[in-house]
């Protein structure tokens, strides 16, 4: 290319643009404009040096719960792009993956965010709607969420963290499983699918990969009861947070490593699907909506409140509630990957023994009964 020859950059440099476009492309014609843009744009070199500089990284963000009733933690915050920050950078410093940063800041150029720009961190979450235990892999989301066992008098926690997951053709399938062996610098051994892929992209990959820095795996490897599937490291972590595995789930380094050493062996692992997510805090409900896979697009009917309500009814129903749902469709329908206001319980006042009655402010929105009732009747609801 022209552009690699004007700009003498290193190998080593070429390289890790070129690896990064590969990823964030997908497709070769894509891949070589990607190529082009960064090393093209006035400040193409800071951009390399950028991510070439080894960053500080996040720890790994725990939140402590208070009571068994809420489920939202964490709060949106911002910080501001440095002059060599890309929005991947960012995104590693602070815990979150590319796709994290992208759906909250869509306008946000990914290469070259400028110095002093303002970028969102979506560092609330709704827990998903499942048992609270052991590891919880939500794939859409693409989040991890692990649930240390409850002790007596310890305040009960959660600790998550971003994840590369499979793309469309080598999709993780959902499942409960558990924890099965435990690898540090585990060895790779391709299986054959993956070998006729790589060697028809001119790639070839031997049958066996060590430790090191070509190896996929990275530096540390859970085993699940689940042939052929792990939850690992990686040697490239601006993979993660995006679709660009086998069908494993790829951790960042720091993240697999602190992972690692928090888990046992048979600890559960629950593999889910669920982009849209309802929660409370301090009585009022919250819904966080993630775009759903690809190739879920016919099972989730796209721009269809009807899964939503279904999540509503299913975590509402022993509780009186007033739900805003014109909210709930403008929250489905821009899917922006964090937890939205949609309307709150209603206190029940003890009249008698044996009688219960809500305040006359405390009335169901009539919309939601509507749509309520068409579900029963098999119509989707609009």
């Amino acid at each position: 290319m022209q552009v690699e020859k004007d700009l003498q950059m290193p190998p080593e440099s070429l390289k890790l643009v070129g690896e990064i476009c590969d990823v964030t492309e997908h497709r070769r014609h894509n891949t070589m404009s990607c190529i082009e843009k960064i090393l093209t744009r006035p400040a193409g070199v800071l951009i390399i040096m950028g991510l070439l500089t080894s960053l500080p990284v996040a720890a790994a963000t725990t939140h402590t719960l208070h009571n068994d009733r809420d489920t939202v933690v964490g709060q949106l915050t911002t910080v501001q792009a440095g002059p060599r920050d890309t929005l991947l950078d960012i995104g590693r410093v602070h815990g979150f993956g590319y796709h994290d940063l992208k759906l909250l800041n869509p306008e946000v150029d990914t290469w070259l965010p400028g110095e002093g720009t303002e970028v969102l961190l979506p560092a609330q979450f709704i827990l998903p709607n499942v048992p609270h235990e052991g590891i919880v892999l939500n794939i859409p989301e693409m989040r991890l969420y692990y649930f240390p066992e409850r002790k007596r008098g310890v305040p009960f926690e959660v600790i998550t963290y971003p994840l590369g997951v499979g793309r469309e053709g080598w999709s993780t399938p959902y499942v409960r499983t558990r924890v099965t062996e435990k690898k540090v610098r585990p060895v790779w051994h391709p299986p054959e699918s993956i070998r006729e892929e790589h060697a028809a992209m001119g790639r070839p990959l031997p049958k066996r990969v060590e430790p090191g820095p070509e190896n996929p795996l990275g530096e540390h490897a859970l085993g699940l009861g689940l042939p052929m599937y792990l939850i690992h490291g990686t040697n490239k972590p601006f993979g993660v947070g995006m679709r660009v595995s086998h069908g494993c789930i790829r951790l960042y380094p720091e993240d697999i490593e602190d992972l690692f050493q928090r888990v046992k062996i048979g600890t559960s692992v629950n593999i889910i699907n669920q982009p849209y997510k309802i929660g409370e805090l301090d009585g009022v409900i919250y819904l966080e909506v993630h775009p759903h896979l690809i190739e879920d697009t016919e099972y989730f009917a796209q721009n269809s409140l009807t899964e939503v309500v279904k999540y509503i009814v299913s975590n509402t129903k022993e509780r009186q509630y007033e739900i805003d749902w014109s909210q709930v469709k403008r929250v489905v329908e821009e899917s922006r990957g964090v937890p939205v206001a949609i309307g709150m319980h209603t206190p029940v006042i003890q009249v008698s023994a044996g009688q219960d009655i809500l305040p006359e402010t405390a009335t169901m929105d009539m919309r939601g009964v509507e749509v309520q009732l068409e579900l029963q009747a098999g119509h989707p609801a609009e």
